[in-house]
């Protein structure tokens, strides 16, 4: 298992924009996604992106079907997305409450296009393409925008939105 260690916020490798991936199927490229994977189970994320274990290529992973930090989220297939590219569907947003491992023991409330379709390549060069909405489509748009850069605190629109998990009035609390 290659559990590598998670920038956090502040970094400056995480404001940096990421690099295409020229070639698939190769070694190197592989151990990356090994590498992200295990990262990803062994924080309990639903998603990750190289430039998170300091890699800046445009790689991400995402997938979920139980997980502790998102209880009431809905399954989505785990995936290798490489040089992604996201298309908005609909003018309709949707708000959730969204974290990141590398802003641990934080969420914010982001508003994102609810309907999107996303087009990229898996590890072995074929392309995937999917339309989705809900927590499938969030995850996606949050893991994307750290090969821009972004961190989901730079897409909040109220920062009075913006805490320690414990502190925050989610779900109720």
């Amino acid at each position: 298992m290659a559990v590598k260690p998670i920038l956090k916020m502040g970094n400056p490798v995480l404001q940096q924009v990421s690099e295409p991936i020229t070639e698939f199927n190769t070694p190197e490229l592989q151990q990356l996604i090994e590498d992200l994977l295990d990262t990803m189970q062994a924080n309990q994320g639903a998603g990750l992106a190289a430039p998170q274990i300091g890699v800046t290529k445009q790689v991400v992973i995402f997938g979920i079907e139980q997980n502790e930090r998102y209880p009431d989220a809905e399954v989505v297939p785990q995936t290798v997305l490489i040089n992604p590219q996201i298309e908005v569907l609909s003018q309709q947003t949707q708000s959730y409450w969204e974290g990141c491992l590398s802003i641990p023991g934080m969420r914010g409330l982001v508003e994102r296009p609810a309907h999107i379709r996303y087009r990229g390549f898996d590890q072995y060069g074929e392309t995937i393409e999917r339309e989705v909405n809900g927590f499938h489509a969030i995850v996606v748009q949050h893991e994307c925008d750290h090969l821009r850069g972004i961190l989901y605190p730079m897409q909040m629109h109220d920062m009075s939105k913006f805490g320690f998990i414990d502190e925050l009035e989610i779900n109720g609390r």
